[in-house]
């Protein structure tokens, strides 16, 4: 089942990545994918930011800076309990630029967040949390649906 939610400014954006990172934990990270879906500027890379360093925090690992990976497609965080991937694809034109990544393992082994998923084509990862942002007259709106053992989460973020 989806959730929509209002998000005032970056601050909401940020907090909903926490929020998104505690469901995630509880439910467990492993082979766990999150989609982020928006146009330019809609909030994609904080909400990313905020997800990523609420699960350093919570596995005790320091504190990194989180880049978009806009430029090297990925970035990676190891954590004593996980392994995250921060991916971008914007900059992907050919499928099989994919498979040189390495997501297909990254999918079954680790928490992975993806920026424009679109580029993924039939590559969608089975246990996903897609997450839409989107632009409305006050603001923007968030909207959570999840899919295989995740299908549940958006009522707990």
């Amino acid at each position: 089942m989806a959730r929509s939610l209002p998000l005032a400014g970056e601050a909401a954006t940020a907090d909903l990545g926490r929020r998104l990172a505690v469901a995630l934990l509880k439910a467990g990270t492993d082979g766990a994918a999150v989609l982020l879906h928006g146009d330019l500027g809609m909030g994609k890379t904080t909400l990313a930011r905020a997800l990523v360093h609420a699960v350093l925090a919570a596995d005790g690992a320091p504190d990194e800076d989180v880049p978009s990976p806009t430029f090297t497609i990925v970035q990676t965080y190891a954590t004593p309990a996980r392994e995250i991937w921060h991916v971008d694809l914007y900059r992907i034109e050919e499928p099989g630029e994919l498979a040189e990544l390495g997501l297909d393992d990254a999918f079954e082994e680790a928490l992975v967040l993806v920026e424009w998923p679109d580029r993924l084509g039939a590559r969608l990862p089975h246990d996903r949390v897609d997450v839409t942002l989107a632009a409305e007259a006050t603001g923007r709106r968030a909207t959570i649906a999840g899919h295989g053992r995740l299908e549940g989460i958006a009522e707990h973020v």
